[in-house]
């Protein structure tokens, strides 16, 4: 029997940060964890073209202040092509139990973001996860 890595219900992620560290950070972990960053982009418009275009996405990873808007917008987008948003925020919003899988506080460690990520993957599969970040917040009737 080979032992292998289940293969993962969410693989490809789009990143919407427009703090430059923070975004690159964010997707050189997570494309070292074996996810593929789909682009890592810090305005809502070009958030929202390639939420237009025909790019598979299963997860956005959004900030909720951008330099020309509100992430609110770009989870309401990527809510209408039915792929999940998770913020990772300062501040979580209280509209986002309504558009996002859940919210992960700044700062934190990325390991939590994994650890989040994967809690939303169990959510899916029906499975109550079994631990979850401090800095996280699951909204589970959204995953």
């Amino acid at each position: 029997m080979l032992f292998g890595r289940k293969k993962r219900r969410i693989a490809r992620i789009l990143i919407v940060e427009d703090e430059p560290l923070v975004a690159f950070d964010t997707e050189h972990y997570l494309s070292e964890a074996g996810f593929e960053v789909v682009a890592t982009l810090d305005r809502v418009a070009d958030a929202a073209m390639i939420l237009a275009s025909e790019a598979e996405i299963d997860l956005v990873l959004v900030d909720l202040n951008l330099a020309d808007g509100s992430g609110i917008a770009v989870a309401e987008a990527a809510g209408s092509r039915g792929a999940l948003v998770l913020f990772v925020t300062g501040n979580c919003p209280g509209e986002a139990r309504s558009l996002a899988a859940g919210c992960l506080a700044k700062p934190y460690p990325q390991r939590d973001l994994l650890t989040a990520i994967d809690a939303v993957e169990k959510t899916l599969d029906g499975k109550a996860p079994k631990r979850l970040p401090q800095s996280f917040s699951l909204f589970q009737q959204a995953a």
